[in-house]
Formats: structure tokens, C-alpha cells, sequence
């Protein structure tokens, strides 16, 4: 797949690259690492996203030429779609970018049943930014000070500060050669966790009364409400890494956060520790992701969501 992936970018001039909604670390970095590869091999290319870049990836090179609006798809040769497993995830214009002729997947999603024919998936790896910078290595590009910002920033955060069972020998001799690229740890360290706008302090002082511990100490959980967010005066994405918080009691084997959309429903965001397998979790939601890490959108009120959740986890991951 890498020579198959590497022709297709020689071949072709114009390129879109996109991204999942509400984007994270990975999907920023990655998306803005492969815009870097491709202008510094004289293609066009086009980062979209429909939402807005988290401020603390805005001090990433290049944020500032991430688009919201999708340009017309005859504009572009091929999508690259990263992140993703599947189409439907990059969110209202799904159906638009399905009408470029290429498409490019690359995504690490244990979840991806492989929409196009020339993709790049490995559920091993750490990140979407891991499997770029393979990429890289393969077609011999050189790893430019920006490029290996943006794809560090990437592996930083899928592995919660190389924190997460997704850490391997592999991710970190990546990371390694990164910052031989001119990656500066620190200093993207601190624009990424160390940079929090006061809104999300504000915010994250009204989650925190909503911690609850269930199912023997084994499952934790807090909430974040429209209400809260109005009170608080925060954006949707500041709750961004809010989950960890139930993950890190002593004894929580799961974590969820429940995030109230202004459509009423609620996006959940999983995590685990060790074996525990959350991706089964959001599958039956109909969502999807990694062993530890996975998420789905549910329809419901907030106490019927928590006990159809509550009883989801019990069935696939206690009782499995």
C-alpha cells in the first residue's frame, strides 16, 4: 500500500486532504503534516475541516490555511482522507468530497472497514501521525522542522503524553527521529496542555460535581451540558481530554463523558486501562475506534442514555 499510496501522489497535482470533525490532535497534526509533504513537493493541496482547530494546535505550521468551507470537489485529483474510518466522518460535505474520482485513507481505527481502494491501515499503530511519517520514510521526504512538529504533536497526544498502551518501540524511535527533524518537545508540549483558554478551567470546575463512580468502583463518568457550556461561556471543545479525569481513580477500569450536542443528542467519548476493550462499546452505539479508545453519538435523554450505556459496558466488557 505505501508504493500504491506514493504513486498516486506522484501522478496527480491537486489534492484535498480532510480530516474527522471535531478534530483532535492527530487529526490536526496529521492533516497539516501531509499539506506540508505535498506543498514541499510542488502539488496543491487543500486542508479541510467543517469545524474550527482547538486553540492549542493554532501555533501549529500551517493551521491558518485549514479551510471550513469545502472548495468545489472538480477542483481536486484526489482526497486524502486521514483519520477516518470511514467517509461519513469528516461530517456534512461527506458526500460532496465522494464525488473526487482518488481517494487516499490512511487511519489507524480498529473500527475501519477500508472505504477506498488505496489505503493505509494499521490498528497497531499509535497514530494516523505514526503512519504518515512511515509514509514519509518510504518515499524518502525529508522531515522538515514543520512536518515534524506537526506529526510529534500528533503521536504526543494519541498516546496521552506516551502514556497509553499504544506506545511501542516504534512510536517512540518515531518520535526520536522527529525531534532529530526539528521537533522541540517542550516547547509543543506546553502549547498543547499548558495554553488552556479560562473557559475551559471555568468549565471544567462545573463538570467535575458530575463525577459519578459505578459498577463497583470499575466505571467512572462526568457530563458536560449545553447548560454548562452556556454558564461557563466554553466551546464544545474545550472539554477535549476530559475523560481522562474519571480514568486516572484508582480502580476505574472505564471512563466516559457524556457531551450534550445542540442537537440533543450526546457524543461519548471511552476510555479503558490495560485489555479493557471500549471499542465494543461504541460499536454497538454504532460508533467505533481503538481497544482504549473509542467514541459514538447516542439519542436520548440524559438518565436513559447513562442506563443504556451502563448496561452496554456491563454486557460487552464485564460480562464478555
Amino acid at each position: 500500500m505505501l508504493q500504491q499510496i506514493s504513486e498516486l501522489i506522484k501522478k496527480n497535482r491537486s489534492f484535498l486532504i480532510a480530516a474527522h470533525e471535531r478534530p483532535d490532535g492527530d487529526a490536526v497534526g496529521s492533516t497539516l503534516a501531509f499539506y506540508h509533504l505535498l506543498r514541499g513537493m510542488g502539488k496543491e493541496a487543500v486542508v479541510y475541516n467543517q469545524d474550527i482547530t482547538p486553540e492549542n494546535f493554532l501555533f501549529l505550521p500551517g493551521s491558518d490555511a485549514i479551510t471550513r468551507e469545502l472548495p468545489p470537489p472538480e477542483n481536486f485529483d484526489v482526497a486524502v482522507i486521514l483519520d477516518c474510518g470511514e467517509l461519513e466522518r469528516v461530517g456534512k460535505d461527506a458526500e460532496n468530497i465522494r464525488k473526487i474520482s482518488s481517494f487516499i485513507n490512511i487511519d489507524h481505527h480498529v473500527s475501519n472497514g477500508g472505504f477506498c481502494d488505496v489505503r493505509l491501515l494499521d490498528p497497531g499503530a499509535s497514530s494516523t501521525g505514526e503512519l504518515i511519517f512511515r509514509l514519509m520514510r518510504y518515499m524518502g521526504v525529508p522531515l522538515s522542522r514543520e512536518i515534524s512538529t506537526c506529526l510529534y504533536s500528533a503521536i504526543l497526544t494519541d498516546t496521552g503524553g506516551f502514556r497509553y498502551s499504544n506506545t511501542r518501540s516504534g512510536t517512540l524511535l518515531a518520535a526520536a527521529q522527529l525531534v532529530e527533524g526539528g521537533a522541540e518537545p517542550q516547547w509543543i508540549s506546553e502549547h498543547i496542555y499548558e495554553s488552556d483558554n479560562p473557559g475551559r478551567i471555568r468549565l471544567l470546575g462545573v463538570v467535575l460535581p458530575t463525577l459519578a463512580i459505578e459498577q463497583e468502583g470499575r466505571v467512572g463518568s462526568l457530563f458536560v451540558t449545553q447548560k454548562a457550556l452556556a454558564e461557563t461561556g466554553a466551546r464544545p471543545e474545550y472539554s477535549e481530554g476530559f475523560v481522562d479525569f474519571p480514568r486516572s481513580i484508582r480502580g476505574v477500569e472505564v471512563s466516559v463523558l457524556y457531551s450534550e450536542l445542540d442537537d440533543g443528542r450526546f457524543k461519548l467519548s471511552l476510555r479503558s486501562k490495560g485489555k479493557t476493550n471500549v471499542e465494543r462499546v461504541a460499536r454497538h452505539f454504532g460508533g467505533g475506534g481503538h481497544v482504549n479508545a473509542a467514541g459514538c453519538r447516542i439519542t436520548g435523554e440524559i438518565d436513559d442514555v447513562r442506563v443504556r450505556v451502563g448496561e452496554a459496558i456491563r454486557k460487552y466488557i464485564f460480562e464478555a
